[in-house]
This record gives structure tokens, C-alpha cells and sequence, in this order.
């Protein structure tokens, strides 16, 4: 897939690698944001079906991936920095549509509450505002291997959790990527950890109220970490949400089967080739796909 690369001068001089996958037919141009740990390659299956219908922006955090070389490691950066680094990449790309994944989804919200002009409507998916038990034993643990800079324990804890619906040659690859990662990057995942962990959630959630487009979480029906159930919380913060939960799939959604892959492509098809500014119904609370 041809792509345009550009490193790229953000927030507080940071420097951000990107690849920009054009369309010559597409109008509208999708931001993607990654989750912690992650880099953009994991929006392999993502991209299958958001090339067709749109210009794609990919980009690494400054501390991981293509972006890590570019960059001093003795900085960390905290969710509300990498807020305002995606602000600076919207209006660098114009990009008017945004899709996050898992903790990615942080970032964008607090993004979106800045109400930048050009967005019109944000996808959420593997996120949700509630620190249930299993992702509170989850991070807890995980903390503790981070701390110690454990990269086996890291690689199997997150195989073993919110990986745990991976196909093998997935988690195989997941685990190889995640123990091999600079120790800063796990200095990284420790700093956000902690941040979650030492904010209540309604707070640490509050700007969401201030988002004014329209909104779709999107969450697997297995995904005991940010579950279906728990994201319906957001419909008392966001005024304009909607709801999708693919059934028989965990945190990783498109990237478990070809069926979740099938699910999630039509239900994110559907809400963002939406008119915004068509008026909605209110949505139902949940939505489910069936594979």
C-alpha cells in the first residue's frame, strides 16, 4: 500500500512520525490513533477497509515506533500532551473524521473536547470510562511489570488479558513487539497507568460532556476489560452517542476473525459514511452485530 511519510513537528517540539495513504476519489480524510504499547502497524486490518472511502493518517507517538528515533528519551509525556499533539496533526492533514483504539480513545476525547472545527464525528472502540475489576487487576499487574521492566511477564500479561481472543499467530507477534520495546516506552505505559489509576474516572472523564459531534463506541461482546455493558456510561457524558457491540469478540476486534473483521467494518462503515449533520434519533443504548 503506497503511503506518504513525513516526520512531522508537533506539541512541545516533538517530532511525530506519519503516513498519509491518499485517495483521489475520497472528500474526507480519518485520523487513527493508537492505543499504549501499540504502534500504527497495528491498524493493518483497519486499513483495509478505511482506504477505499477515505484519505488515512497514521502516525506513531513520539516515544514509540518510527517516531522514537526523532525524539529525546529522558521526556514523558502524558495523555493531555498527546491530546494536543493529535490537535496539531487534525489541522496539519485536515483531517475530519477520528478513530481511536483502547486507550488511544483517552487522548481523542480529551482531543474532542477542544471541539476542533474540522471534525465531524469520532469512532471509540475498546474503551470505556469504567476501571471494572478486570481492568483494575489487569493494570495493577501490569504496573508492577513495568516497573520492573519484566518484558517476558509483559508479553504474557497482555496475551493472557486483553489479548486472550487473539488468533496464535497474533499473540505470537503481539508478544515478540511488546517484549522487545525500549524501556522507555515502558516508562511511558507506567506513567499512563498510573495516571488512570489515581483519578476517579468521572473526572478523568469529565470533558466528554463538552463533545458536541457524534460519537460511536464500539466494543467486542467478549471484551471483559473495556466491555459493551460499561461503555453504555459514555450516553450520560456525550450527548450525541451511539453504541455497537460485536458479538463473539474481545478487545481486539477486527484483528480476532474474519467475521469480527466483517462486523466492525459494517458498523463503522455505516456511522461514518453518516451525514452529520443529517438530525438523529436518539440511539438505542446497544446495537449488536451477530457474526
Amino acid at each position: 500500500m503506497y503511503a506518504e511519510t513525513a516526520v512531522i513537528r508537533v506539541h512541545r517540539d516533538l517530532q511525530v512520525h506519519t503516513w498519509f495513504y491518499p485517495n483521489p476519489a475520497a472528500e474526507s480524510t480519518i485520523i487513527l490513533v493508537n492505543g499504549s504499547l501499540a504502534t500504527s502497524a497495528s491498524f493493518g486490518q483497519t486499513l483495509r477497509y478505511l482506504r477505499p472511502l477515505f484519505n488515512v493518517v497514521l502516525f506513531d507517538q513520539p516515544y514509540s515506533g518510527h517516531s522514537r528515533t526523532h525524539n529525546s528519551n529522558h521526556l514523558l509525556i502524558g495523555k493531555e500532551d498527546e491530546a494536543l499533539i493529535l490537535l496539531d496533526l487534525i489541522e496539519h492533514f485536515r483531517a475530519d473524521q477520528v478513530l481511536s483504539f483502547s486507550w488511544g480513545g483517552v487522548a481523542t476525547m480529551l482531543a474532542l473536547a477542544q471541539r476542533p472545527d474540522r471534525i465531524k464525528r469520532a469512532t471509540i472502540t475498546s474503551f470505556s470510562p469504567i476501571i471494572n475489576p478486570a481492568m483494575h487487576d489487569y493494570l495493577s499487574r501490569g504496573k508492577t511489570c513495568l516497573a520492573a521492566c519484566d518484558r517476558q511477564q509483559i508479553g504474557n500479561l497482555i496475551n493472557e488479558t486483553i489479548g486472550e481472543h487473539l488468533p496464535p499467530l497474533f499473540k505470537r507477534c503481539n508478544f515478540r513487539h511488546v517484549s522487545s520495546l525500549d524501556e522507555h516506552e515502558y516508562a511511558q505505559m507506567l506513567l499512563h497507568i498510573r495516571q488512570v489509576l489515581d483519578l476517579d474516572s468521572s473526572q478523568y472523564m469529565s470533558c466528554v460532556s463538552n463533545i458536541d459531534i457524534p460519537l460511536l463506541f464500539v466494543n467486542g461482546s467478549w471484551d471483559k476489560y473495556t466491555s459493551a455493558e460499561d461503555a453504555l456510561h459514555f450516553g450520560k457524558l456525550a450527548p450525541r452517542a451511539q453504541f455497537a457491540s460485536i458479538a463473539h469478540t474481545g478487545h481486539f476486534l477486527d484483528l480476532e476473525h474474519k467475521t469480527a473483521w466483517q462486523d466492525t467494518k459494517a458498523v463503522v462503515e455505516a456511522f461514518i459514511l453518516s451525514d452529520p449533520l443529517q438530525p438523529q434519533t436518539k440511539a438505542q443504548p446497544q446495537w449488536a452485530m451477530t457474526g
